[in-house]
């Protein structure tokens, strides 16, 4: 009889336990999470822009992007669902060469902050792996670099656009995660930013690409 309470109860505590350990083992892609990004970041000129005739204006700048992301995603079973915000940076910049100036058709500019507001949707191929793809709404800022010599001036342009991506994303355990993703943008209005009292200039037609190739680590709570 001992024997048997005994096999009773370790069979009760091992099916309590399995459950735990399969949480432990698989994937958690449930409720609110935070990460840093960082990567490569590429704009252009768009398709309805062409300015190779124009000397040392490049059709491209690049650099390094990086940021921090938050969202809260909905775990389906099989499928995931999510909200997501993004603030970003980045390096890329108009420069000098050989002494030319390297303009990309909107003057000495440099790459400023970054925001996005979308979603995802994702398919669970493995019980720790996540197939996503995401789209929103994004606006950019490239800051005006300009001064007269003893003046700097303080403007830039603002511009808002749409993003698309797709990605991979490996939960490592219930509360940490990585993933790796690219995205592209395209900016197709804009507008001059002035600082101090001076109105905003008026809204006008752009088409400016964006091309990133993001990796990130982050937190679930």
């Amino acid at each position: 009889m001992k024997k048997i309470s005994t096999l009773l109860v370790a069979g009760s505590l091992a099916a309590l336990a399995a459950p735990a350990m399969a949480q432990d083992a698989g994937g958690n892609f449930d409720g609110f999470r935070l990460q840093g990004v960082a990567g490569y970041d590429a704009l252009q000129a768009g398709s309805s822009v062409d300015d190779d005739g124009v000397d040392n204006n490049d059709q491209s700048i690049d650099g390094v992007v990086y940021g921090v992301q938050a969202g809260y995603d909905f775990d389906l079973g099989g499928a995931v669902v999510g909200l997501e915000a993004e603030l970003s940076d980045s390096t890329a910049k108009t420069e000098y060469s050989n002494g030319d100036f390297e303009g990309f058709g909107f003057g000495r500019v440099d790459a400023g902050r970054d925001l996005f507001l979308g979603a995802r949707v994702g398919a669970k191929v493995a019980p720790d792996l996540l197939l996503y793809a995401k789209g929103g709404y994004t606006n950019a800022k490239l800051n005006i670099l300009s001064n007269d010599g003893t003046t700097e001036y303080k403007q830039d342009f603002d511009l808002d656009g749409w993003r698309a991506g797709a990605g991979v994303e490996y939960a490592i355990n219930p509360s940490t995660f990585m993933n790796i993703e690219y995205r592209y943008s395209n900016y197709s209005k804009g507008e001059v930013d002035f600082d101090g009292d001076l109105p905003d200039g008026d809204r006008f037609d752009v088409d400016l690409d964006r091309h990133q190739i993001m990796a990130g680590v982050g937190v679930r709570f």
